[in-house]
């Protein structure tokens, strides 16, 4: 089989293709098996009115690295009646640990209209730990768990 210039030019143009396409789709499709694409240093998870709406008891998980940090966002409206526990129950504390909570305001002017519960977590070891909220009427006969926020970390 014999060549000429253009020839070998346009067989070198398909293979480079050929490579880049393998490689990209290789790259695009391969899962990351190394630890720093597994776990993450800060995490952010927020839920809206409609999420709770849709899911009233919210179940779900996260990985970060040691020292990493957690903030969980949930709505709140404190004119219902209705709270987030503040001191969120932790399943082992020597893993995973509350630094903060707080209730941020409504962003808007209307009467009764809903605010935000902010807490922030840390990562203090290698493990698991689990964080469990409700929202309820704190009073004695109020409603318990109306709403509830469980994650695995």
């Amino acid at each position: 089989m014999h060549f000429t210039k253009d020839g070998w030019s346009c067989l070198k143009k398909q293979f480079c293709i050929l490579v880049t396409t393998i490689l990209t789709l290789f790259t695009c499709c391969s899962s990351p098996e190394s630890p720093e694409f597994e776990f993450m240093r800060d995490v952010k998870v927020e839920l809206s009115y409609e999420d709770f709406q849709a899911q009233p008891n919210y179940s779900g998980s996260v990985r970060l690295l040691i020292g990493g940090g957690l903030t969980v966002i949930l709505y709140s409206n404190l004119s219902t009646g209705f709270s987030w526990s503040g001191l969120a129950q932790i399943s082992n504390r020597t893993v995973l640990m509350q630094i903060d909570h707080k209730r941020l305001p409504p962003t808007s002017d209307r009467a009764g209209a809903g605010g935000q519960e902010v807490w922030t977590f840390k990562t203090l070891k290698r493990g698991s730990s689990t964080i469990y909220l409700e929202y309820s009427q704190p009073w004695e006969g109020g409603i318990k768990a109306a709403r509830t926020f469980h994650l695995t970390v």
